[in-house]
């Protein structure tokens, strides 16, 4: 091991990709705790001290960006608008014919999409920043407090003042997404997913702890153990698939004999990823929204519903609220495979170019079977994804942690897939160039 960590710096051109991407994650690191303009950074830091973070979708956000969102940085928004924008583009394939016509056109309709993915995120940051910066101005941001520094958290409220910060926050997006198309390009590993990674690690120390502080080293060695044991098991699902065999017929061209090989369709049990995790968290903040929309400000009763939802769907330790999360996982987990993975259009490539799963037909049939097949191992995959999901809402029932626990969640899907894949790519890149990895 220490040996191909050695190589890996003795290797001129990978020692390059690393250390470039090494810097830009550092000027990423530095850029997420440099404030915006107009915005009074002491008063930041003591909600901050007071308030151990957001819930809900607001967390979520602030997770993905390193804790900048609630610093009120000039990469405030993190990838949030991008890995969003990501995401309206590949539903928009399902509903727009032209969308899924440039998907299909090869390597130019794909650039064609990733620049419509570009004018997309810089449009939700303009809109996300400008949610933003009115949250902040109303003294909402760290939610309903009597700490009078979080109801001024900016020095100047004008509305050139909210415009400077608001265009500050859209260029930190777009230089966001500049940087990740850097590493991915020159750099190792996929930018956007380096950044996201980074993002994450950068909370951890801090939330281990304050585990610590609160609830004790005993508590604190408990957590560490039974995150080491979920990082395993993420790492077993997250490599397990189900391969079916395909095979391929020989066809003459001209004068030379093609196909006649054996291959496989590889079907990853969790085939969504964290983007069900990620759909189930922004719809249950709608509730709460709309509940505190609803609550009257002269301090009166509120409507019975609005106590129930604040009851229920205000903090994620309550069982209302985890089995409606587990069930939207599980929901958008076979929405997401349905649109991601299309059974028919497999089955078309394969039908053309000579393939066939061995016992079964050719078009409508290895397409219903392929879908058979899906579907089943979608439903251990979407359990797995809830389960991994709930790991930080039972974490804050029974040890008091915030909901961005470090060992469970989205964050705990993405560290582990990430580092995968990253260090997939070290591996390949070693065996080019000494015929050994650096896994062994």
């Amino acid at each position: 091991m220490f040996s191909a960590i050695a190589r890996i710096f003795r290797t001129p051109d990978l020692r390059r990709k690393i250390g470039f991407t090494l810097a830009i994650v550092a000027i990423y690191r530095l850029g997420s705790n440099v404030p915006a303009p107009f915005v009074h950074f002491p008063n930041v830091e003591e909600c901050l001290a007071q308030n151990s973070g957001a819930d809900g979708l607001l967390g979520l956000v602030n997770l993905f960006s390193g804790g900048a969102l609630l610093q009120l940085s000039i990469f405030a928004l993190g990838v949030m608008p991008y890995i969003t924008a990501t995401i309206i583009t590949q539903l928009l394939r399902v509903v727009i014919p032209h969308f899924e016509a440039l998907h299909k056109e090869g390597q130019a309709g794909q650039a064609r999409l990733t620049q419509y993915t570009r004018y997309l995120t810089i449009a939700l940051a303009l809109l996300q920043s400008t949610t933003l910066v009115t949250v902040a101005r109303s003294g909402q941001l760290f939610g309903t407090t009597d700490v009078a520094a979080c109801q001024n958290l900016l020095t100047n409220d004008v509305w050139w003042a909210q415009l400077l910060i608001i265009m500050a926050m859209t260029a930190g997006t777009g230089l966001i997404m500049w940087f990740a198309e850097l590493v991915t390009e020159r750099g190792i590993g996929n930018g956007m997913s380096l950044l996201i990674f980074t993002s994450i690690s950068a909370t951890f120390p801090g939330a281990m702890w304050m585990i610590w502080e609160s609830k004790g080293f005993e508590v604190f060695l408990l957590v560490l153990l039974v995150g080491i044991i979920v990082m395993g098991l993420v790492v077993f699902v997250e490599q397990s698939q189900r391969r079916i065999p395909v095979q391929y017929a020989k066809r003459m061209v001209g004068r030379r004999t093609y196909g006649g090989t054996n291959t496989y369709i590889p079907i990853k049990v969790n085939m969504a990823g964290v983007i069900p995790v990620i759909f189930a968290s922004s719809l249950l903040y709608i509730p709460a929204l709309i509940a505190q929309f609803n609550t009257p400000q002269d301090g009166s009763t509120p409507p019975a519903w609005v106590s129930w939802i604040s009851a229920n769907f205000t903090t994620g330790n309550h069982p209302v609220y985890m089995a409606v999360y587990f069930l939207l996982i599980i929901g958008f987990t076979y929405f997401y495979v349905a649109i991601t993975f299309n059974p028919v259009e497999v089955a078309d490539n394969m039908k053309k170019y000579g393939g066939f799963i061995p016992g079964i037909r050719a078009g409508r049939p290895t397409a219903e079977y392929l879908d058979y097949v899906l579907t089943r191992i979608t439903l251990p995959g979407s359990i797995y994804l809830g389960l991994i999901a709930l790991i930080p809402l039972i974490a804050l029932a029974t040890v008091g942690a915030n909901q961005n626990f470090p060992f469970g969640g989205a964050s705990i899907l993405i560290i582990v897939g990430v580092g995968l894949e990253t260090v997939k790519q070290i591996d390949a890149q070693l065996q080019q160039r000494h015929y050994e990895g650096l896994l062994r």
